[in-house]
């Protein structure tokens, strides 16, 4: 060892032992109260620590399969979409067999409502609602002069929510008021 090096430790050695005195004092009953605090810290972080757990375990048994949900959608989106289609071709109308195949899917449709239903998924109900950003997903602006301005008018793509979290916006058109032309420009 250098001088330099002994020096800075005979230097630094009052300012540790300074400090080891402040967390460790000589009088035993203030090192068993300082203990006990310790402990008491312990234990509450502790206890913190299994809320924390707890919680966090919940949620993942109550949202667990949040992402399967959530791309399942897209199946009731393409189960409305067939029928829509089938109901609307102009070569089908005339098919005998139409009513049966079009009963079979809305089997499977109400099948997969029912499941949806049973782990907490339900549609958000928008139609002449007023437009909440946290539920609906304005894609377009409808002139009207019979509702309200901000007030639903169409949905183009239904919402869900699963138990008390969003799952998916509504896609939804919103009124608005409709621009009063003069009369000059109504003439003409």
């Amino acid at each position: 060892m250098t001088k330099s090096e002994n020096n800075n430790e005979e230097k630094t050695s009052p300012e540790i032992k300074k400090e080891r005195d402040k967390i460790l004092p000589k009088d035993p009953e203030e090192e068993l109260k300082i203990t006990q605090e310790k402990l008491l810290r312990t234990l509450a972080e502790m206890e913190n620590q299994r809320r924390r757990f707890e919680k966090e375990r919940q949620e993942a048994f109550d949202f667990g399969g949040f992402n399967f949900a959530g791309e399942s959608l897209s199946l009731i989106d393409n189960i409305e979409r067939a029928v829509t289609s089938f109901k609307n071709d102009e070569s089908l109308k005339n098919n005998k067999d139409l009513d049966k195949i079009i009963n079979g899917i809305d089997i499977v449709k109400s099948d997969l409502v029912s499941v949806f239903k049973k782990n907490g998924i339900e549609p958000i109900v928008c139609i002449n609602e007023k437009f909440d950003p946290n539920f609906h997903q304005a894609m377009l602006e409808v002139e009207s002069s019979t509702q309200e301005t901000g007030t639903i008018v169409q949905e183009i793509q239904k919402g869900y929510m699963m138990k008390d979290r969003l799952l998916r916006p509504a896609l939804v058109g919103v009124a608005k008021k409709g621009e009063k032309k003069p009369k000059k420009e109504e003439k003409k």
